[in-house]
C-alpha cells in the first residue's frame, strides 16, 4: 500500500488516497484521539457501484464522515473496469446488453446478469481481501470489520469467504446470479439490508427472495417507498447504530 495524497477534512477526519499495486483507493480514519496505535478504529469497507470513484467520491466521503464521527475507520477502492483502471471487454458487453433490454422493456435475462456480476465478484473480492490485509496492518486501525453497501453479490461473497468481517449493511439489488442464492444461504453475519420499494431497476421480488435466502441468524429488511436514490436519511442513522452495536 503506498499513500499519495492526505488531507484533513472538517471535524479531523484524515483522507489519505493510496494505490495496492495498480488499484486506487481512499482511507479516512476519525480525527487522532479517535484512531491511534493505543486505540486504534474498527474498519468499515465502504462498497458502491461499478461507476468509478471519482463520480462515486461525494456520497463515499459522506458516509465515511458519517462513520468518522462514530469512531469508524472507512475505506473503499475502485472496482475492477472502473475509474481508470483498464477495461473489461465481456463486462462492457454485458452492460451494453443489459442497456438494451432495459431500454426496449425486455426481461433481463440469467445470461446477461452472469456475464456482468461473476466475473466482477470474482475479481474484485479478492482484490477487498488484499486491501483488507493492507488496511489492518496499520497501527491506528484494528478490528473488527464490517462491509457496508455496493454491489449486493461482492457484499455476499465477501461475508461467505472473509471470517475477519463480522457484520454487513447491504442495498437490496435484483440483479444477482442465481448462483450467489445459494452463497446467500451459506452467510451468517449479522445483516442490515436496505431495500427500495420502488425501485425502478430493481425486481422487489427477486429482492425479497434473497433476503429470504440470507443464512443469517439476525437479519433485518428495511423497506421504505421510493425508487433508488430515495433512501430516507433516517436509515443512515440506523444503519450506523447497526454498525456501532456489532463493532463495538
Amino acid at each position: 500500500m503506498h499513500f499519495t495524497s492526505t488531507r484533513r477534512l472538517d471535524g479531523g477526519v484524515l483522507e489519505r488516497e493510496f494505490t495496492l499495486g495498480e488499484i486506487p483507493g481512499i482511507l479516512w480514519t476519525p480525527a487522532p484521539a479517535a484512531a491511534s496505535p493505543s486505540t486504534p478504529a474498527p474498519l468499515i469497507l465502504l462498497g458502491h457501484p461499478p461507476l468509478g470513484l471519482r463520480r462515486m467520491y461525494p456520497r463515499l466521503v459522506d458516509r465515511a464522515r458519517r462513520s468518522a464521527a462514530d469512531g469508524f475507520a472507512t475505506a473503499t477502492i475502485e472496482l475492477p473496469g472502473s475509474g481508470d483502471r483498464p477495461r473489461r471487454p465481456a463486462i462492457e458487453q454485458a452492460r451494453a446488453d443489459l442497456r438494451r433490454a432495459m431500454e426496449a422493456g425486455e426481461p433481463v435475462g440469467d445470461e446477461i446478469v452472469d456475464a456482468l456480476v461473476l466475473p466482477l465478484v470474482d475479481e474484485a473480492v479478492p482484490e477487498w481481501r488484499a486491501a483488507l490485509d493492507a488496511l489492518l496492518s496499520l497501527p491506528e486501525i484494528g478490528g473488527p470489520v464490517g462491509y457496508s453497501g455496493g454491489v449486493v453479490s461482492i457484499g455476499i461473497r465477501l461475508a461467505v469467504v472473509e471470517p475477519r468481517i463480522v457484520a454487513a449493511g447491504l442495498f437490496a439489488g435484483s440483479l444477482v446470479p442465481r448462483a450467489m442464492f445459494e452463497e446467500a444461504r451459506r452467510v451468517t453475519v449479522p445483516l442490515h439490508v436496505l431495500l427500495q420499494w420502488d425501485d425502478e431497476g430493481n425486481d422487489r421480488q427477486a429482492a425479497l427472495d434473497l433476503f429470504d435466502a440470507f443464512g443469517s441468524e439476525e437479519k433485518s429488511l428495511h423497506a421504505n417507498m421510493g425508487g433508488h436514490t430515495g433512501v430516507p436519511q433516517f436509515e443512515g442513522d440506523a444503519v450506523a447504530r447497526f454498525f456501532t452495536r456489532h463493532l463495538k
